[in-house]
């Protein structure tokens, strides 16, 4: 059978990756054509564009690059009409994956999507549009069935979360290994995640590093992303005390007494990998004064969202400032705190379901698609 998977930001890369080598056992004669990146890519298929090329951030920096976004939209209705596939799987991306499935409904293909917007966090008027246009949806948060089933009378399946295999299925690692091939002290390490998009690395890095010389004991590393050149990063680089990295963020993790994160799936990557962390974030002015008018939730961090209270602290626009990190991360170093903050992160990972997402939802597709 054909597959059309469209997956538009890193996270959306790394559970399409896990999900079409699922849909490969599951399916050893599938065709898959797909938008991602380098993980999807690793993983067979044909890549039709790079997600670098429609990552665009925040309400006002999505108005500057309308006419890109259309373009993207029009090109792929015309690709997906070349290929003809049996069922199109959306990961995420709800601005772009919304309109495709619209169009996509008209037109007869069948609908799944993979990780559902975020529509408990704001637009939920986008469930109309879903329940028209989305003919199975597989949730990854156990908040999200009762959401839809409950409140919205849309039967989903929860199939776990799809980090859970991600983080299961890394190769053996030996961190004094990972240490000498990358050039880093025996310092302990406080890991940077400052995101993968310019638009957030340029307003998060500065402020991220800024607490670099109040400790001094520990070596600050930057996780750069795959999409990202180190060129972009050295302009924030100023002190010796600060190293990079590109593409190893798990890895990274892995060797990490600490964490600064910028909000998004990293913050529950970092909890799963057991890292105390800081959430920070800051938008521009304009996408800022939008979001809080619009955007009802308590909390910003999937860690805290999943668990329903402030378990990791979060530093939004005004607060995320030299003073808030630097006493923030003075906390989460403090073994006391720590090992309360550990507990919680061990009640987390039993609420998120267990290993085997991305094997059920390719079990699910496959299985609804020979009903045909």
């Amino acid at each position: 059978m054909k597959y059309y998977i469209i997956a538009g930001e890193a996270s959306g890369d790394l559970h399409g990756s896990n999900l079409m080598k699922a849909l490969y056992q599951e399916d050893p004669e599938a065709e898959i054509r797909f938008w991602g990146g380098d993980l999807m890519q690793n993983a067979d298929g044909a890549l039709v564009k790079h997600y670098r090329e429609l990552a665009f951030m925040g309400f006002v920096e999505v108005v500057f690059n309308l006419k890109t976004i259309l373009n993207n939209i029009k090109f792929c209705k015309k690709d997906i009409s070349e290929f003809q596939p049996d069922v199109i799987i959306f990961i995420d991306y709800p601005g772009f994956n919304m309109r495709i499935a619209k169009w996509a409904k008209t037109h007869n293909y069948k609908t799944h999507y993979y990780i559902s917007p975020q529509i408990w966090a704001w637009k939920e008027s986008r469930i109309a549009a879903i329940k028209n246009d989305v003919d199975k949806m597989f949730v990854i948060l156990p908040f999200e069935k009762s959401f839809y089933e409950d409140k919205h009378h849309f039967p989903v399946e929860f199939v776990g979360h799809p980090l859970i295999d991600a983080i299961h299925n890394q190769p053996a690692f030996d961190e004094a290994v990972f240490r000498k091939d990358n050039q880093l002290s025996e310092k302990p390490i406080i890991a940077v995640l400052p995101g993968s998009r310019k638009q957030e690395i340029t307003k998060m890095l500065s402020v991220m590093l800024s607490v670099v010389d109040d400790f001094k004991d520990y070596q600050f590393v930057i996780a750069g992303a795959p999409s990202q050149d180190f060129e972009f990063y050295k302009q924030f680089i100023s002190n010796k005390n600060i190293k990079f990295i590109s593409n190893k963020t798990y890895d990274l993790l892995r060797s990490s007494t600490a964490a600064l994160v910028t909000s998004g799936t990293a913050t529950l990557e970092t909890a799963l990998f057991k890292v105390p962390e800081v959430v920070c974030y800051k938008g521009s002015w304009a996408s800022y004064q939008i979001a809080k008018r619009i955007i009802t939730l308590k909390y910003i961090s999937l860690v805290n969202l999943i668990m329903d209270e402030e378990v990791v602290t979060e530093l939004i626009q005004n607060d995320c400032n030299t003073k808030r990190i630097k006493a923030e991360l003075q906390k989460i170093l403090d073994p006391d705190y720590r090992h309360e903050l550990l507990k919680k992160y061990d009640l987390l990972e039993q609420k998120l379901g267990g290993i085997g997402a991305s094997k059920k939802t390719a079990k699910l597709i496959v299985s609804d698609l020979k009903k045909q």
